[in-house]
This record gives structure tokens, C-alpha cells and sequence, in this order.
């Protein structure tokens, strides 16, 4: 099988997105109840809400969050596959992953 590499770029950019809707969220939450202490960090010698501070990702991070998201879905496939060829079919249906996905997630 012919191995693609996922774009760390792409990881990037939906750990943002995902990040963006958390903070809305908090911020909504936020707004019926009063902050805590713990909600204030003190970062050289200014104090900022958790919410002010820009969320980033080391490029390390990225890499290795890219190549286990790959390895993931190569053996979700590969698993799914063997599925289908034990009951004769040659597609690989989302039945086929439904049956895997427990057992997949337990592993990782």
C-alpha cells in the first residue's frame, strides 16, 4: 500500500478550529458564572485571562500528531479490510468499520 503523509499544516489548522470552538464555548459558559482565581495566570508580572492567551502547537507536535493520526487510519483500513475479505466482499463498506472501531479505539 502506497503510504501518504498527512499535512502537519492541516493538523494545524483543525486543532485551531477546534481550539476557536472551545473558547467560544468557555466564553459562553463564562458569562453565567463569575471567574475564579483559577481562571487568572500571572505571565511576567501582568496578569491575563486564560482566554486572552493565543493557543499554539509546537511544530514537533504536529509532526507526531499527523503521523498518529496516518497510522491510525492505515490500520483502521487494514482492519476493516481483513473484515470484508473473511465475508467474500471486495469493498470495504462502513459496516466493516463499524464492526472494527471498538476494538480499534480500545488499542490506541
Amino acid at each position: 500500500m502506497d503510504e501518504q503523509n498527512i499535512d502537519p499544516g492541516l493538523i494545524h489548522e483543525i486543532f485551531k478550529h477546534v481550539w476557536t470552538r472551545t473558547a467560544l464555548e468557555r466564553e459562553k459558559n463564562e458569562r453565567n458564572e463569575a471567574p475564579t482565581d483559577a481562571d487568572l495566570v500571572i505571565v511576567g508580572g501582568a496578569g491575563t485571562s486564560k482566554k486572552n492567551r493565543p493557543t499554539s502547537a509546537n511544530s514537533n507536535a504536529l509532526k507526531l500528531s499527523a503521523e498518529l493520526i496516518r497510522i491510525f487510519i492505515s490500520e483502521a483500513v487494514q482492519r476493516a479490510a481483513a473484515i470484508a475479505e473473511a465475508e467474500g466482499e471486495t469493498k470495504i463498506e462502513a459496516t466493516h468499520f463499524e464492526r472494527i472501531l471498538p476494538q480499534l479505539l480500545l488499542d490506541f
